[in-house]
């Protein structure tokens, strides 16, 4: 007996849920946008070529203009206005196999943030274009002092009547180099660490030279992805602040809350999937995994004929396999003991699972796994030691594996705080 796919409605969905899913899954399968013209990294964060990122905007515009994106917004702000639908959308582009939506930033923190916390008129002016990726955004958290320790903040707003002027340093600003838009937490008061933090969203493309610099980072892979952002004097508007002076630590636990899918508003980023170079590896997934131990050789075999490969292969099968339920029950509000417990359970698990997908295939791979993406000798294109060195990226992003423990633990189960 085989499993029902994800996306295969239910006796239990609501009719309109069911219409919904029908309306999704007719459009995907009309108007499935191809192949990129140029190859497409694992992730949005590591695009560097702005080919790919023009692209991808107009495969989220034409997805959002079928209602595909921003289903669970009120239509005032963009919308479709829906409830628990996204979710559904999500599925039906992941069982289409369709690209990944450019605009993570924008959909997974700062769309949230500003439908939460913003004012009336910056939430009709932003969050149209947030959601159709006609704007780009870019998270400005961290920085040079301030990464698991978020509130060590230092970039500086100082009010001047009604703007404020920013002068700082963020790092690690992944999009940065093709962002229109920068969420921003930065202090505004040195005498009170947590309560001398505000928010802003701050228009960094058009500020270019006049107050922002943006450095590309380059990293151990040779991608780029990731930029340090500079600012000296940058003029930004009250409007654009979010929250009330003082409370952008308030502000920022919403934007790390959907960062890390520990909230009801569904980010649609996670609907699709990437459009590798070879179609049929999917470095994230273990049967892609059994399928590359069987194509290497080892000994008078091959790896998936080693005993203790085949024990490590199924290890993480198994792993994968309650991940994927996990995720079932999540959509079961009747089991569901925690708002929190399974998304932040789900950042966890999966991140180091496809962590150590990476490692293990490099071990599968033996002295081949040294072998660079463009070298036409590489084991499955060269994706899996480049997937490994990029899944380390994943254990840090939206709180470290260790912070994550600490929050499940604390708030979670209920455990005494860690010191």
């Amino acid at each position: 007996m085989t499993e029902p796919d994800a996306s295969t409605p239910t006796r239990t969905e609501p009719a309109g849920r069911q219409e919904f899913r029908a309306h999704c899954r007719e459009w995907l399968a009309n108007n499935h946008p191809g192949r990129p013209p140029v190859p497409l990294p694992l992730s949005q964060l590591l695009i560097d070529d702005v080919r790919a990122v023009e692209w991808l905007q107009g495969w989220q515009k034409s997805a959002y203009d079928a209602g595909l994106v921003g289903c669970d917004y009120p239509v005032e702000y963009g919308g479709g206005g829906r409830t628990d639908c996204q979710v559904i959308a999500n599925e039906e582009m992941h069982a289409a196999k369709t690209p990944y939506l450019v605009n993570i930033v924008g959909m997974g923190m700062a769309g949230p943030t500003i439908l939460f916390h913003g004012k009336e008129e910056v939430k009709r002016e932003l969050l149209p274009p947030l959601l159709s990726a006609e704007h780009i955004w870019c998270q400005g958290f961290s920085e040079p002092g301030a990464g698991s320790d978020l509130a060590n903040q230092q970039t500086f707003a100082r009010r001047d009547g009604d703007h404020w002027i920013v002068n700082g340093h963020k790092v690690w600003t992944s999009l940065a180099h093709f962002a229109d838009w920068m969420i921003l937490l930065c202090r505004t008061d040195r005498s009170d660490k947590y309560g001398g933090l505000s928010y802003f969203v701050v228009p960094i493309k058009a500020a270019l030279g006049e107050g922002v610099t943006v450095r590309p980072l380059i990293k151990m892979t040779g991608e780029t992805g990731f930029n340090e952002v500079l600012f000296e004097d940058l003029v930004v508007p009250d409007r654009y602040r979010l929250g009330a002076v003082g409370e952008g630590w308030k502000v920022a636990m919403t934007t790390l809350t959907h960062e890390r899918g520990a909230a009801a508003l569904v980010n649609p980023s996670a609907g699709g999937m990437p459009l590798e170079d070879d179609s049929s590896v999917t470095t994230s997934s273990v049967s892609s995994l059994i399928e590359l131990a069987r194509s290497q050789p080892r000994g008078a075999g091959t790896a998936a004929d080693d005993p203790a490969m085949r024990d490590a292969l199924m290890r993480l099968l198994i792993r994968q396999e309650a991940q994927k339920q996990g995720q079932r029950r999540s959509r079961v509000p009747a089991l569901t003991d925690h708002p929190a417990r399974l998304p932040l359970q789900s950042k966890l698990v999966n991140s180091e699972l496809t962590q150590d997908i990476g490692a293990l295939a490099c071990e599968i791979e033996g002295m081949r796994s040294t072998l660079h993406v463009t070298d036409a000798r590489a084991p499955a294109g060269g994706l899996y030691p480049l997937a490994y060195m990029n899944s380390f990226g994943g254990t840090i992003a939206a709180g470290t594996s260790e912070i994550q423990r600490n929050i499940l633990g604390e708030r979670v189960l209920g455990l005494a705080k860690s010191k």
